[in-house]
């Protein structure tokens, strides 16, 4: 791990607040019913037998990668179950970003990086109404996460292939509002910006935005604090692992850290 991540999370877990800390009506509702809810889900089995099986997956496929600071695709080849172990959210993580969902309500979910589509398939699950579109750049990870919806009949999923810099825009202008968005795409401040720049036209009182990694490197938490400090935004949540924004009219801007 690396050293600054480290210390980055240790001051996070000394500044961070539990539900019994936030002074906020909305947050600490959100905290105990939603970020702290670890029931027992039966939506979240089948997509984690799904996990199970990618984890022994000896298929080679070709990864494209878009988003590694360079203008030139980067191909290399690997095994399913490597992708699997280490680009996958953990079922922590990607069971938040469901009941995350799930309380949202969205008429309209976008996601920005499919990888293997696990994530997908838990915004699919929370959302079964919802239309939910998915953006990957590298098409044979597509055709990995196209047979996992699949295998887990879903049928609410739009899986679009293509460079996020060239589909997210169109995609975003496509709907009359944004609802719910969840940005796990390239890592980089000035890529990670330009996202919530193109969300900004379309956001309104009951969007969500969700940032990945937002502790990723310099340049990550560079755009999470400009972020924050958009006059646009009125509240967001860190939670170390992921950021949530959200754009409540009427609601003095405040900024919360919360343990998870």
């Amino acid at each position: 791990m690396d050293f600054s991540f480290f210390i980055d999370f240790l001051k996070h877990r000394f500044t961070a607040k539990s539900r019994h800390g936030t002074h906020s009506p909305f947050v600490y509702k959100l905290t105990d019913e939603v970020i702290y809810d670890f029931k027992f889900n039966n939506d979240y089995d089948s997509i984690e037998e799904q996990r199970k099986k990618l984890y022994h997956d000896d298929q080679v496929i070709e990864v494209t990668d878009l988003g590694a600071g360079s203008h030139l695709n980067k191909n290399r080849n690997k095994k399913v179950r490597q992708i699997a172990k280490n680009a996958l959210k953990s079922p922590r993580l990607a069971q938040l970003i469901y009941r995350l969902a799930k309380e949202n309500k969205p008429a309209n979910i976008i996601e920005l990086g499919t990888c293997l589509g696990l994530t997908t398939a838990y915004l699919s699950k929370a959302c079964p109404d919802a239309k939910v579109i998915t953006i990957e750049g590298c098409p044979q990870t597509a055709h990995v996460a196209s047979n996992n919806f699949e295998a887990l009949h879903l049928k609410n999923i739009d899986l679009r292939v293509g460079n996020f810099d060239e589909l997210l825009p169109a995609i975003v202008s496509a709907q009359q509002k944004l609802d719910f968005v969840y940005l796990d795409g390239n890592h980089r401040k000035e890529a990670t910006l330009n996202y919530f720049k193109w969300c900004l036209p379309k956001v309104q009182e009951n969007t969500l935005l969700i940032f990945d990694d937002i502790y990723w490197s310099k340049g990550m938490k560079e755009a999470w604090a400009e972020i924050k400090a958009h006059p646009q935004v009125t509240l967001t949540i860190d939670l170390f692992w992921i950021g949530l924004v959200f754009f409540k009219k009427g609601q003095a801007k405040e900024h919360f850290k919360i343990k998870f």
